[in-house]
């Protein structure tokens, strides 16, 4: 089968072939974000026609995602106007094929769980630390999404309670804005501009100011960890975003770990996420080549139950 995938983020939509368990004719393309939901999708568009043919596409893509109708429930101001957009419908109309909607941090999780750190995992929580910390629920091998699709928002989970907050504001102490890669070069460049970039921060290890950022920064990742183990006891949790290429940073997280939660949930494992960037394409894959099965299935049953009535009328005859 040959599946079509995009993974849609605010920057680029990286897209690929999905075939016989390879992906290739692997891109990146700018993502028109200023133009809208109709923008974006015209781009998708462009770019899913130049694989044809194709049996489904999968869909991975910033914001969170109502995965029985395919669109968007709610997207932030990195894709302004995307919010609403109908994204299989668009998609289905376009190409008449299966179209698979996730959103990305669910749809890396569900490769990890196939293809990478989660693959001898029946559940694991996977967080993604970049611009912002998303995250994603496995269990039974299925993701988790909640009441309303939305579940496993890990980034917005309160951390510092006391920090000041706008009347009827969200609260301004969110685990993201403390522990993800935003939040540590932000840190570090108050030091010094020219850490820009996590690269150039760990380049810099060495020196005990930065030293200390780093590790404070580290201590922040661990706060949240901690009441995740605790809610949910997972017995493993999977790393992702470019940052944690970084050795440091897993090394620290099991050494540490120790000093925030029980002795009795440290069963825990940490783990890095090993598909890297490619993990929400995967995912789409998967989730997509799960569609068509699942269609498969109901057709079969639809004409199983065609030819019983044909043949009752038969026998009735």
């Amino acid at each position: 089968m040959k599946i079509a995938v995009l993974d849609i983020g605010g920057t680029f939509i990286k897209s690929g072939v999905y075939d016989g368990g390879v992906l290739s004719r692997e891109k990146e393309t700018p993502t028109p974000a200023a133009e809208g939901g109709s923008g974006l999708m015209a781009c998708a568009k462009g770019i899913l026609a130049e694989y044809q043919k194709f049996d489904a596409i999968g869909i991975s893509t910033a914001g969170q995602v109502d995965t029985d109708l395919g669109e968007i429930r709610y997207a932030n101001e990195n894709l302004p106007g995307y919010t609403g957009t109908k994204v299989r419908e668009i998609l289905e109309n376009a190409f008449s094929v299966p179209v698979a909607v996730d959103n990305d941090v669910n749809m890396a999780a569900l490769g990890e769980a196939c293809l990478g750190a989660g693959k001898e995992q029946t559940d694991f929580l996977c967080l993604t630390y970049g611009t912002g910390i998303g995250g994603a629920i496995v269990q039974n091998r299925q993701i988790y999404r909640g009441s309303c699709f939305s579940a496993g928002e890990f980034g917005s989970m309160v951390t510092h309670g006391n920090t000041q907050r706008k009347q009827g504001g969200f609260p301004a102490g969110i685990y993201e804005r403390y522990a993800s890669a935003t939040a540590l070069v932000k840190r570090a460049m108050e030091y010094d501009s020219a850490c820009k970039d996590g690269r150039i921060i760990f380049s810099r290890l060495e020196e005990p100011t930065v030293r200390e950022i780093v590790d404070a920064w580290i201590g922040e990742i661990l706060l949240g960890l901690s009441s995740l183990i605790h809610i949910f006891n997972p017995s493993c949790i999977v790393l992702g975003g470019g940052i944690m290429n970084q050795s440091y940073i897993l090394e620290e997280l099991r050494r540490r770990l120790g000093d925030y939660v029980m002795p009795s949930f440290l069963n825990v494992r940490l783990e890095r996420a090993q598909l890297g960037n490619r993990a929400g394409m995967l995912g789409a894959a998967i989730a997509a080549g799960e569609l068509c099965a699942q269609v498969g299935e109901d057709l079969g049953r639809q004409r199983q139950g065609q030819k019983s009535h044909s043949n009752n009328k038969t026998e009735a005859l």
